[in-house]
This record gives C-alpha cells, structure tokens and sequence, in this order.
C-alpha cells in the first residue's frame, strides 16, 4: 500500500492580518503536525499555496494511485490538531482513502472542499 502525504498550505492566514508578524496559521499547523506521532508512512509536504484562501487553513491527503485525494480547510491550528490526526490515521489506514462517514472527525465530515477520484 502507498504511503499517504500531508499537504499542508504554510501560507494560510485564517484571517489573520497580512502584516502580522507571528508565524501564520498555516505554518503552525504543519508544525503542530510535524511534532505530533503521525502514523507509519505519512509524510508531511509544506506547500505556499492550496487556493484555498478563504477557507484556511487547508490541508490535502493524499495516498498513491489507488486512493482518494481529500482537501479540508476551516481548520484551526490551535483546536483541531486532535481530531486531524485521528481522521489522518483512519485514512491511513485505508487502501482506497474512504473512511466510513461516521468514522470520520467532525472536521472531515463538515469542513471538506474537495475530494478527487484516484489516478488512474
């Protein structure tokens, strides 16, 4: 089984001035996440941008041809790292990225943008 990546958009601000001198919202989750125990294969990728301003923070899993790509934004580098690295290892967890629905985090139930078929 494919090992599943984090993307991470480092450059989201969720509403935080663009002159604000602390460390954005964005670059804070991936360093909540990258501090955190993820499980066997994940990785981490920092990208600058997901285009998903208006919806920061965001985030994307991605797991290899076979599974399912998820995109979630509305997150909250400061509440919701509990809940993402549950949804994370039950996406781990997959071999073709569908958790079951109520096995899913509120947040990944409620706060997803996108999710895209596997590549063929």
């Amino acid at each position: 089984m494919a090992g599943v990546t984090i993307t991470v958009c480092t450059t989201c601000r969720r509403g935080q001035p663009a002159e604000a001198e602390a460390p954005r919202p964005g670059t804070r989750m991936l360093t909540a996440l990258a501090a955190a125990e993820l499980p066997d294969g994940v990785t981490l990728r920092p990208v600058e941008c997901l285009s998903a301003c208006s919806r920061g923070c965001a985030l994307a899993l991605s797991g290899g041809s076979d599974r399912w790509t998820y995109i979630y934004g509305d997150l909250d580098p400061d509440l919701h790292l509990p809940e993402l690295l549950d949804g994370i290892a039950a996406y781990a967890a997959t071999a073709d990225g569908i958790v079951p629905w109520r096995d899913r985090p509120v947040i990944f139930r409620k706060q997803s943008i996108a999710r895209l078929p596997p590549q063929e």
